[in-house]
């Protein structure tokens, strides 16, 4: 079963600190966005394995665009 995780809000891609294959916990950090002049947490929804990053460090986003899939 895929999860996607998807952008809360408008912005900009800080930091990414998973990679392709990365197992993450429930609650973990897996992306870090700029937005308001304020650094904002994406958190997994739940635990699972990173199958695909759809975004770069860098990249502006829009609110519910998808970020990453877990599967």
């Amino acid at each position: 079963m895929s999860i996607e995780i998807i952008a809360p809000m408008p912005g900009k891609i800080a930091s990414i600190p998973v990679s392709v294959g990365s197992q993450v916990k429930e609650e973990e950090e897996v992306i870090i966005m700029d937005a308001m002049k304020m650094e904002i947490p994406v958190y997994a929804p739940a635990a699972g394995t990173v199958k695909e990053i759809k975004v770069k460090e860098g990249d502006s986003v829009s609110a519910d665009q998808v970020l990453m899939i877990l599967e």
